[in-house]
């Protein structure tokens, strides 16, 4: 019976120190998600900075406009998937939503954990990187993606790109959402004939070029922090799933402790009585 409870006490410490990996990961996890959303207010005024001095650019003398439809060429896709484990279907979900754009056309893939999966599934990305661990260090992955974006439309020529990363939403959990990225939908830069054009020392197609940049930079960036916030967001949910059951087999293993020190309890007495009578005369 001692051998039993010398079990269960075992188990117990266990559990607990189970729990306090799954807490910690859980702070961590939500310690991140708060720095990349944190971030999302400066590149979103960001990106509406390059918009607007797209859309002032439109007007300058030597403009020709657009045409408006997509070019030629196969659809590059940069997908944000997943990095690191531990945050419950994310991963999968990341991957069933871009499953089609791999039979389309070029992806450039953005997850270590994603990556691997999509191997495993017979899916071949043209690109691949890792996500950091800080949310810091966000900006600097868009600059890496923008650069490897850039080299493969010099090699494929013109073509239609577009982004899918993951949304966290409280409530409704990871949403993979799909945004065109090139070409330009000229409603989203309207030209404004009532001001004067702006002032400046370049032509407009390369300042435009330059501006274009610039708002393709924010939008990747945007979409790296929407997914590292969700990956963070969804292993924070699967960490407290994790925590529950956690508390739920600590609670049983406790009860079961009670249970058999009692009955250990009870035995001693049972043996201490039986002791006693043996050695109790018998009356005449």
């Amino acid at each position: 019976m001692s051998d039993r409870l010398s079990d269960i006490g075992q188990r117990i410490v266990t559990v607990h120190q189970l729990g306090a990996v799954v807490n910690a990961m859980r702070g961590m996890a939500g310690a991140r998600a708060q720095r990349a959303r944190a971030l999302l207010p400066a590149i979103r005024t960001y990106a509406d900075t390059a918009r607007r001095a797209i859309a002032d650019a439109r007007r300058l003398p030597g403009f020709g406009g657009g045409s408006g439809g997509g070019p030629p060429g196969r659809p590059i896709t940069i997908a944000f998937g997943a990095e690191e484990g531990f945050a419950g279907a994310f991963a999968d979900q990341v991957l069933d939503a871009t499953r089609g754009d791999f039979a389309a056309g070029p992806v450039l893939l953005i997850g270590g954990r994603t990556a691997a999966d999509a191997t495993e599934h017979g899916f071949a990305p043209v690109w691949t990187t890792g996500l950091p661990s800080r949310a810091a260090a966000l900006p600097q992955l868009a600059s890496a993606v923008v650069d490897a974006l850039y080299d493969h439309l010099a090699t494929l020529g013109g073509t239609a790109v577009a982004m899918r990363y993951p949304m966290w939403r409280s409530g409704s959990g990871v949403t993979v959402v799909r945004r065109s990225l090139l070409p330009f939908d000229a409603s989203a830069f309207p030209a404004t004939p009532s001001r004067e054009p702006p002032l400046t020392n370049l032509p407009a197609a390369p300042l435009i070029e330059r501006l274009a940049q610039e708002y393709v930079f924010a939008q990747i960036c945007e979409a790296a922090v929407e997914g590292f916030a969700a990956e963070n967001a969804a292993r924070m949910e699967a960490m407290a799933s994790a925590k529950t059951n956690i508390d739920g087999k600590l609670a049983g293993l406790k009860a079961e402790e009670r249970l058999v020190r009692q009955e250990t309890i009870t035995a001693e007495v049972v043996e201490l009585a039986a002791g006693v009578r043996a050695r109790t005369p018998m009356a005449s």
